[in-house]
């Protein structure tokens, strides 16, 4: 990866986007491990991530994931989603975070060197364009290995540089352990610290991925934070 030691890094998650992008190719994110790889390969100055919420539901499956993240390096950006009737008369629920994603790109683009997008949508092209024009490097992160690809051509031509996240597998994969492997680890492991919040947070427990983003978690349970 074409990354240098003195640049400030911003980390730009569609929620969605990657988490469909990484279903795809069949395996689950670690997202401790994930802030920790582009951590040390500069200086890290913020990771957003960005998720609508269904709001009316009595329990959201999706909101231990935020939580975890919320307490964990990560800036969430999330807002809830709209539900209308389209004129077939199906119900249907909205959530882009389009927008959401491309003011705070602009906004942090002069206080950062390089941008790093994980998503493959070609609705950011300009956005790239426009950040690109600031002096500001961007990477774009999705898969062209699935079937169909999960990034638009006109995004990756766009970018400086493209990452597969199939390559980035074995760095961010989430690793499944047993019940009694969790509790092991839970029982011996130090307090650690956040690449971005420093000392205070447990990130040897296994909350650094999710068995799902969106839209519904298999084991939502998992992700809740202890005492």
């Amino acid at each position: 990866m074409a990354f240098y030691p003195q640049e400030r890094i911003g980390l730009f998650i569609d929620g969605s986007n990657l988490y469909a992008a990484a279903r795809a190719l069949g395996f689950d994110i670690d997202y401790k491990r994930l802030l920790e790889l582009f951590a040390a390969k500069g200086h890290l100055i913020r990771a957003f991530y960005y998720t609508a919420l269904v709001e009316d539901q009595e329990y959201s499956p999706i909101r231990p994931l935020v939580d975890w993240l919320d307490y964990n390096g990560y800036t969430m950006v999330t807002k809830p989603t709209k539900e209308f009737t389209d004129a077939a008369g199906r119900r249907k629920i909205k959530g882009n975070m389009d927008i959401e994603l491309a003011i705070d790109v602009m906004e942090m683009s002069e206080r950062l060197d390089h941008i790093v997008l994980f998503s493959g949508d070609g609705d950011f092209r300009r956005l790239v364009e426009a950040v690109q024009r600031k002096g500001v490097r961007v990477t774009v992160v999705s898969t062209v290995k699935s079937q169909p690809p999960m990034v638009a051509d006109e995004l990756r031509r766009q970018a400086d540089l493209f990452i597969e996240l199939a390559d980035l597998e074995p760095s961010i994969a989430r690793i499944t352990h047993s019940r009694e492997d969790r509790v092991a680890a839970a029982n011996a492991a130090p307090v650690g610290d956040s690449p971005l919040h420093g000392p205070g947070h447990d990130l040897n427990q296994d909350y650094g991925g999710t068995d799902d983003d969106d839209p519904h978690l298999r084991d939502p349970n998992a992700y809740r934070r202890t005492a």
